[in-house]
């Protein structure tokens, strides 16, 4: 790598002289933990969310990548990462007693913000119980709700998360370039798990829960994250689904993904065609993504 060359990892164009500035701070102060050596490294570079935190994640992320690229050596960890530690055993008891009501007779439905280690860990039960994907660990910005009838009954959860780096028709759809997309695709969010539980045969619901979703979801991810989201985006796998509660809330299909991965930047991954609908949060979308 020569001077005037970058590296682009995690979001951010770092050169020689970022990536030294990175070593000297690991070697002048063996016994910082990664943690610190990230949240250091966020205030040196002024590195914040729109709410002004710092993005002490994303930086942990890239200081991991770089790790692994042998661009520079981490001190090892002093705890073991939440996702590599034994799994506890308690797994909550859920009501599986089929439901077939009418969607009336569910009012009020309440969508509950994912903001706590409980609804977290039932959230993951859930996902992980009935998701034909499962559930990992979240990385990044998202957002998770629990489905909950009127008497408090988990229906059902959504998550939303990072969009797609790169899709074909999504970004003809909206018309940005290159430049733009890395700029702006923090405004626009993917609907990452969609589930209704099994026993829960509501006619409408699907559809109804997406409305309900879209409404508030902007409001609820600013207050969060500190900054607006104006479109959605998901993807259908045809040989599961059919897309139909997407299509009864007025998500609009753009066409199908080439049959790579949502985060394949190397085109080396090959998976099932999917469709891609994406839903409008603001009728200015197309100027508020490609100014």
């Amino acid at each position: 790598m020569t001077e005037a060359q970058t590296i682009r990892v995690q979001g951010r164009d770092l050169t020689v002289q970022d990536l030294q500035q990175i070593r000297d701070l690991i070697a002048n102060n063996p016994t910082w933990s990664r943690r610190h050596l990230s949240i250091e490294l966020c205030e040196r570079w002024q590195w914040r969310a729109d709410n002004g935190k710092i993005k002490d994640m994303s930086c942990r992320n890239m200081l991991l990548k770089l790790h692994r690229m042998q661009e520079l050596v981490l001190p090892k960890p002093k705890r073991t990462p939440p996702h590599m530690q034994p799994r506890k055993t308690h797994v909550l008891t859920l009501d599986e007693t089929p439901l077939e009501l009418a969607l009336a007779q569910l009012q009020p439905l309440k969508l509950v913000v994912v903001d706590s280690p409980a609804r977290r860990q039932l959230m993951g039960q859930l996902l992980k119980q009935y998701h034909y994907l499962g559930h990992d660990m979240c990385v990044g910005e998202n957002l998770g709700y629990i489905i909950t009838a009127n008497n408090d009954r988990p229906l059902g959860c959504m998550l939303f998360g990072a969009a797609a780096w790169k899709v074909q028709a999504r970004d003809r759809y909206i018309g940005w370039t290159a430049k733009q997309r890395q700029e702006s695709l923090q405004h626009v969010t993917g609907n990452t798990r969609f589930l209704l539980l099994p026993h829960v045969r509501v006619k409408c619901l699907a559809s109804h829960v997406l409305g309900m979703t879209c409404r508030r979801l902007n409001a609820d991810w600013r207050q969060k994250y500190g900054h607006d989201i104006c479109l959605v985006e998901t993807f259908v796998d045809r040989s599961r689904f059919r897309g139909t509660c997407y299509q009864a809330a007025n998500w609009q299909c753009l066409g199908q993904t080439t049959g790579r991965t949502r985060q394949d930047r190397h085109h080396s991954m090959v998976v099932p065609r999917k469709d891609v609908y994406v839903y409008a949060l603001d009728k200015r979308f197309r100027r508020r993504l490609c100014q």
